[in-house]
């Protein structure tokens, strides 16, 4: 697994050994950020459930400004340390404006500055549970920026339609395919 794109393009990202992390693919991301193109540049980002922390990283290989992570597992919180030391070389950046949160995406700190984009790539099967949780969390969290784009990862066999969210865009199909879909708040009533 590589990041795929932007100026750190082919750096190589580890991942911890075992079932603890189920990477984003190379395509699905590029996908995801043949979509996002426009929006990265200087945007600031949430990465939760981060694992290697695929998602973020290719944003700041692309131009994001910084973010932060969230990822409860040590062992993935580990390596998304060491593939950030790694993407920050190969930027001739430090990482300042980059956190990294070892903790749980549904309770812990999201940082202190609202984002441009939030990535959400859970394991799939507790998507069912903890999505109401995260949007909920989000909505609230996010009121103050409305136009934040979710990027939510999950298998093409599930649907959402989180209440006050709205499903802008869906790429790729099929039933255990990997799909990223694209939500903003919905707009208030007036």
């Amino acid at each position: 697994m590589r990041i795929s794109g932007g100026l750190a393009r082919g750096i190589p990202l580890a991942v911890p050994k075992g079932d603890a992390v189920r990477p984003a693919t190379d395509g699905m991301r590029q996908a995801a950020f043949s979509s996002l193109a426009a929006v990265v540049p200087g945007a600031r980002f949430l990465d939760l459930f981060a694992g290697s922390g695929a998602y973020g990283l290719e944003a700041l290989s692309r131009g994001a400004a910084g973010g932060v992570f969230v990822e409860k597992n040590a062992k993935a919180a580990a390596c998304l340390r060491q593939n950030l030391a790694a993407v920050c070389k190969s930027l001739r950046r430090d990482a300042t404006g980059v956190e990294v949160f070892q903790s749980d995406a549904l309770t812990g700190p999201l940082g202190d500055t609202l984002p441009d984009l939030v990535f959400i790539d859970p394991p799939y099967e507790i998507i069912p549970e903890v999505a109401p949780v995260l949007f909920a969390r989000l909505g609230e969290w996010l009121a103050a920026k409305p136009g934040v784009l979710v990027v939510f990862e999950m298998p093409g066999e599930i649907e959402l339609a989180p209440a006050g969210w709205t499903l802008v865009k869906r790429l790729g199909k099929g039933v255990r395919q990997p799909t990223v879909n694209f939500f903003r708040a919905s707009p208030a009533a007036p």
